[in-house]
């Protein structure tokens, strides 16, 4: 009987040893990305931010043909601010490539003719010198092409490496490349590609007219412009991201840098979940990620209330004064079991470059040709000025914020004395005042802005919305100083 037990226990053993070898083996060759079976030949989708390919799904590994264009072209920085990109694709950052593990990726670098420098291509999705930059050197008016295998899972940054290689990331040359796993990524609602960079201009923030790369500034990590998606006001207003209540979101995040680490926050959201710098790690309930230079992230999150809910660097003046600052537009019915506050739409918005102090009664004098422009050109350019500097709490249409600050349209406070209003603008201004019948007991801050910036301005502000339509000339802003 003993002896039977002894036999039994032995076979038992026997074959969980043999059964764990097995999974093991089995393990193992799951592991191996770089052996799966490529069954068939596609073309790779391609897609412009902030939209991505469709999702991998269950699809096979295959031969994955990607054809991509190098563009040399000049484009939007901000309002009144042109500058020459430099770009996969021809948009800034490049072309959404996606794949799963196992592909083959066949990849083809074209150089436009018309372009003026040689670039090429860093992958950081490939295993090899380079990434792919050794491999895809390619001169203007020619392409290259090279192959690598996607072996990780993950979201990866891809970039030009030809020197110098910061002025070629400056200028806009990078983008995402996903590596989905093996039946791919858990579904979602909404999808969107989104990209941080920093800039660095010769003008400071808001100089308008063309403007072109400044190395000392790079070299100082002094950014003018930190944006989303290439340019000031990317995912803003009408082209703000959507969704509706109830729908989960995905966002695919990149930082292109060259220098700046990006503290990457949506206003009102939390995030589920995030794949910590684009690979396989996930952690839950994350309020704020850091995606470095170079790196990425893939947040996961399901909206609940409707509203806009801004996307920000929460490095805040980056956000607030240099353009790091995108907006989710939710759509839907309200869950006042969630949120019960009553909504202020317009709080959160871009407050532009210029600088601002607390008001003071110290004043300089300051010697500046006039020039007066006609009365089109400064409501045009008084426009820009106002959308950069007061949009923020005086609103789109001077309507102002309820209970905060007052509204410029019909505004009798504002047409009854238009030095006053001068005044204001120069000196900033605190204490209760009352505006169409309502008082208001905020402070504005005091704008530094030239006395033609503060002319333009004030007339725009004085020929919109119902106001007497004065002609606010420098002459009069030099008499108030």
């Amino acid at each position: 009987m003993k002896l039977l037990k002894t036999v039994c226990l032995l076979l038992i053993a026997s074959l969980l040893l043999t059964s764990c070898k097995k999974e093991e083996k089995k393990e193992l060759a799951v592991v191996d990305n770089a052996n799966i079976y490529i069954k068939g030949t596609m073309d790779a989708e391609l897609t412009a931010p902030p939209f991505v390919p469709a999702p991998v799904g269950n699809r096979t590994a295959k031969k994955l043909l990607v054809n991509m264009e190098i563009l040399e072209k000049e484009g939007t920085m901000a309002d009144g601010v042109q500058y020459v990109y430099w770009t996969f694709g021809g948009s800034v950052p490049g072309s959404f490539i996606r794949t799963r593990v196992g592909d083959l990726v066949e990849f083809t670098l074209s150089n436009h003719p018309d372009n003026k420098l040689p670039h090429n291509i860093d992958l950081h999705a490939v295993n090899g010198p380079g990434g792919g930059a050794e491999s895809s050197f390619v001169a203007p008016g020619h392409k290259k092409t090279f192959s690598f295998k996607t072996v990780n899972p993950g979201l990866y940054v891809y970039h030009c490496a030809t020197a110098p290689v910061g002025m070629h990331i400056a200028n806009g040359m990078y983008g995402l490349i996903l590596v989905e796993p093996e039946g791919g990524l858990p579904k979602v609602d909404k999808e969107y590609y989104i990209m941080q960079g920093d800039f660095y201009t010769k003008g400071a923030n808001g100089d308008k007219g063309l403007q072109s790369f400044d190395m000392g500034k790079a070299i100082k990590e002094d950014a003018d412009y930190v944006v989303f998606n290439g340019k000031v006001g990317a995912l803003t207003g009408d082209n703000a991201i959507t969704a509706n209540v109830g729908e989960t979101v995905r966002l695919f995040v990149g930082n292109g840098g060259p220098n700046l680490t990006s503290s990457f926050h949506v206003i009102g959201e939390i995030f589920d979940n995030v794949h910590i710098e684009g690979g396989t790690t996930i952690l839950k309930d994350i309020q704020t990620t850091s995606i470095p230079s170079g790196g990425a992230a893939i947040v996961d999150f399901k909206v609940d209330v409707p509203g806009t809910f801004i996307l920000v660097d929460h490095a805040i003046f980056r956000a607030f004064n240099k353009g790091a600052l995108g907006m989710l537009k939710v759509s839907g019915k309200e869950n006042k079991k969630l949120y019960s506050g009553i909504k202020q739409e317009g709080i959160y918005l871009p407050e532009g470059g210029t600088i601002q102090t607390m008001p003071d009664t110290k004043k300089k004098e300051v010697v500046t040709k006039i020039v007066e422009k006609s009365l089109a050109q400064k409501i045009k350019d008084g426009k820009q000025v106002y959308m950069k500097t007061c949009f923020a709490c005086h609103q789109a249409e001077g309507q102002g914020i309820p209970n905060a600050f007052p509204p410029l349209a019909k505004s009798d406070y504002l047409n009854a004395d238009v030095k006053r209003a001068i005044g204001i603008v120069l000196n900033g201004k605190t204490g209760e005042i009352t505006v169409n019948g309502k008082k208001y007991n905020s402070v504005m801050t005091k704008q530094t802005l030239t006395e033609e910036e503060i002319s333009d301005v004030l007339t725009y502000v004085y020929n919109s919305w119902g106001n007497n339509k004065t002609n606010v000339t420098i002459e009069m802003v030099k008499k108030v100083k």
